[in-house]
């Protein structure tokens, strides 16, 4: 369970990784617009906020792991696919819509 515990942290930050990866990819391709520096900056802090909420969900399930007990389930992963799709929602929007 440890292991396992361990992975899914390594899923998190993984997933932060990928979300600061496609901000920095937003924010520097698109350096002559101020929305796609906002939004790609935007990007990579919430990367950043997912990898916490990763290791914040690790530190719980391994308190409960060690005194024999499942973890409260959390709402980190709803958390990451609001902050996702609100961020597809918005390049959307400006790109069809704000001209």
């Amino acid at each position: 369970f440890l292991l396992a515990n361990e992975r899914t942290l390594l899923a998190w930050v993984r997933t932060g990784l990928a979300i600061i990866a496609g901000g920095v990819a937003v924010a520097f391709l698109s350096a002559q617009s101020t929305f796609a520096t906002i939004a790609g900056m935007g990007a990579v802090l919430f990367g950043a906020l997912v990898s916490l909420v990763g290791y914040h969900r690790y530190r719980m399930a391994d308190q409960a792991i060690r005194v024999g007990e499942l973890p409260k389930p959390g709402i980190g992963s709803l958390f990451v696919v609001i902050g996702v799709t609100c961020f597809a929602l918005c390049l959307v929007v400006r790109r069809y819509f704000a001209r």
